[in-house]
């Protein structure tokens, strides 16, 4: 049984608090099954998309799917839009964030 995403993002946002990160939703999805996709930065730069895809063991970890050309930033805000638009019931959570990482691996816990 999979919890509501909208719990899921409360407690994504609380956690984040809690270990020194700003978190905001930048877009609500469907409050039940929404897929949930992070945004990951520090200080504006050094952006990272993370999304939860299936493992061997059959589980669903989040995993970065894509990294922020420091030469061409606005791909990457391309790329997420292109993302929501696929996938209109997505909620996109945005950490700021010095070690994504780190972060992720809580969730693995």
């Amino acid at each position: 049984m999979r919890v509501p995403a909208n719990l899921e993002v409360s407690s994504l946002i609380r956690l984040a608090e809690t270990n020194g990160c700003s978190a905001m939703v930048l877009s609500k999805g469907e409050r039940d099954a929404g897929t949930i996709l992070i945004v990951t930065m520090y200080r504006g730069g050094d952006a990272r998309l993370y999304e939860r895809m299936p493992q061997l063991d059959g589980t669903r970890s989040f995993v970065q799917t894509k990294e922020q050309d420091p030469e061409n930033p606005v791909e990457f805000n391309d790329y997420v839009s292109r993302r929501q638009n696929q996938d209109p019931d997505s909620w996109i959570i945005e950490l700021d964030i010095a070690n994504p990482q780190q972060f992720i691996d809580l969730l693995r816990n």
